[in-house]
């Protein structure tokens, strides 16, 4: 038998060597029966020995809501416009709460998939891929409660309106993807040599809310800090906090700049995530 034939006897080629960037979309494509599987039990699981089961997803944004509006707009009295104090919050907390469940789940893949990643091969980045769509339907559920709360506050009479960069809001879901996808997969890479970063996950994320614009409107920092509101302002997901609520509420400030910038700093993550990570599976399971 020739080499050439040989060659075509195998199915699948596992090697070591592989490229810089390789997502291997026809490898995940053919995975893709393993991808929906995961999805579909990343989703049921949840609901699994739970007393409300997706309530929670209810419960997480609205409570968040209302400790901002007591603490933030009613104490620390900033102003939101026109916009009612409780809708303003709920926007914001629903798009960062995307990018940060996004975030936090993937930043573990390799500590908490080392037992299947050493039995059984499958491209290794349907793990985090599988995360970022499953908690698509977190962010779906999510997403009906504010517009619930938007209907509500628009028949008491409040002058809330979407505006046509509403058709930008697709993109802004994929830039939170990418973000949260890029940064996790960072992290992930590193935890297999220093644990202690998932201990630094969750609080750099906390502090991370806080400089994102989630609680406040950018002008007001601009107004009342501006020698530090540049740190607010280049933070990339302040960008798609504030876009969020100005394709919503129309309120909040956009600039094809900024929308531009973002994209780029996203897409730019979610390479520099991927060589890393692909760099990564190769040998983690050494360390692990």
């Amino acid at each position: 038998m020739s080499e050439a034939n040989t060659k075509e006897d195998w199915l699948y080629e596992i090697t070591p060597k592989r490229k810089l960037i390789d997502l291997n979309f026809k490898e995940v494509w053919r995975y893709r029966d393993l991808l929906i599987l995961f999805v579909k039990r990343d989703i049921v699981t949840v609901y699994k020995q739970t007393i409300l089961g997706p309530l929670w997803y209810f419960i997480q944004p609205l409570f968040t809501s209302v400790i901002f509006t007591l603490v933030f707009n009613n104490i620390a009295s900033i102003p939101t416009g026109n916009v009612p104090a409780f809708l303003f919050n709920l926007t914001g907390i629903t798009a960062w709460n995307y990018f940060n469940q996004c975030l936090t789940g993937t930043s573990s893949t390799f500590t908490a998939n080392a037992g299947i990643f050493g039995k059984v091969y499958f491209p290794r980045v349907i793990m985090p891929l599988k995360t970022v769509i499953s908690n698509l339907f977190k962010f779906g559920i999510q997403l009906v409660i504010l517009v619930i709360f938007y209907f509500y506050f628009l028949l008491r009479g409040y002058e809330i309106h979407p505006n046509i960069n509403l058709l930008l809001f697709p993109v802004y879901v994929l830039m939170m993807a990418l973000l949260g996808l890029g940064a996790g997969m960072i992290i992930s890479a590193l935890t297999t040599k220093y644990r202690d970063l998932t201990v630094l996950v969750g609080f750099a994320t906390s502090l991370l809310m806080y400089i994102s614009a989630v609680p406040y409107p950018l002008s007001e920092v601009s107004n009342k800090m501006p020698d530090f509101a540049w740190i607010v302002r280049y933070n990339p997901l302040t960008q798609i906090i504030e876009g969020f609520r100005y394709m919503i509420l129309d309120t909040g400030v956009f600039t094809w700049t900024g929308f531009f910038y973002t994209l780029g700093i996203s897409i730019f993550l979610f390479l520099l995530g991927l060589i890393i990570f692909n760099r990564t599976e190769k040998n983690f399971i050494d360390t692990v």
